[in-house]
């Protein structure tokens, strides 16, 4: 019996998103408000305990902390869309 011959196969190729297309790197801006915020967020609450409760809010007492990591956190946010 006679081996039939084999197909050609074609590469099939994916489609680009228009994300992927449209790649633009961050705003001059973005990496020093990223990084300050960090710092400001540990700055407030070094403050907090150096102070012993009396700065950087008094009325605050205890939710300074809950400031300072907030702060922080939305710096370490930002990471997550930083592209260099």
């Amino acid at each position: 019996m006679p081996e039939s011959k084999p197909r050609k196969k074609t590469a099939a190729v994916a489609p680009q998103s228009p994300a992927a297309q449209a790649y633009k790197p961050n705003a001059v801006w973005f990496k020093p408000v990223m990084f300050g915020l960090m710092i400001i967020g540990l700055l407030w609450i070094i403050t907090f305990y150096i102070s012993e409760g009396a700065l950087p809010v008094q009325a605050w007492s205890s939710w300074n902390i809950v400031a300072g990591f907030g702060i922080a956190i939305l710096g370490f946010l930002m990471t997550t869309r930083w592209r260099s």
